[in-house]
């Protein structure tokens, strides 16, 4: 199945979050929050101004973006887990 995002949302498959921490320490997936990190994977054409025009969005399929904790919507598709959330609730491009 395929999703495509409409107008200013885009598609994020959450990224995995290291199960140690940096004393070596293993946490167990229970006590581990859900990453805040993850990856465009569709997005919209983009958001519709007052005037009618259409503006671009800033992020692409493929960036890496950092976002709200409670952001998006959780949707499941094929077994994966995805968040279809609006360009307002990415905080930022995270650079490689």
């Amino acid at each position: 199945m395929k999703i495509r995002p409409l107008q200013d949302r885009v598609l994020i498959k959450r990224l995995d979050q290291e199960t140690t921490s940096p004393g070596g320490i293993v946490i167990p997936d229970t006590a581990a929050e859900k990453p805040i990190l993850g990856e465009v994977v569709a997005a919209g054409a983009g958001k519709r101004l007052d005037n009618g025009e259409v503006r671009k969005l800033a992020v692409s399929v493929g960036d890496r973006v950092l976002f709200g904790k409670f952001s998006g919507t959780e949707v499941k598709l094929d077994n994966v887990e995805y968040l279809v959330m609006r360009e307002d609730d990415i905080m930022g491009i995270v650079e490689k």
